[in-house]
């Protein structure tokens, strides 16, 4: 059974499942929900954004500037890749 490295490291593993779950979130509301400092979590986005698995949209929102991540089609696939082959996996165990 082959894992994606991209997704299966634990810190991406979390940022991946959040946005996959949440949608579209805001950089403070990210790292507040995974309590990861700033900048493992943009080191962490930086590899997803590289690989086309998440999308970033940087704007001002009142005069300040604001920056979302929200899962690319790939990004979505690649988590629901991963969670079948973890699926796999316990169904293997089980027997």
């Amino acid at each position: 059974m082959d894992f994606d490295k991209l997704v299966h490291q634990p810190t991406r593993l979390q940022i991946f499942a959040y946005l996959y779950s949440h949608g579209e979130t805001s950089f403070p509301d990210l790292k507040e929900a995974l309590d990861v400092t700033e900048g493992n979590l943009a080191s962490h986005i930086g590899k997803m954004e590289d690989a086309d698995c998440v999308a970033v949209e940087k704007q001002f929102v009142d005069r300040k500037p604001q920056t979302t991540y929200e899962l690319t089609d790939l990004g979505r696939e690649k988590f629901e890749e991963h969670i079948g082959t973890l699926e796999a996996l316990i169904d293997d165990l089980d027997g």
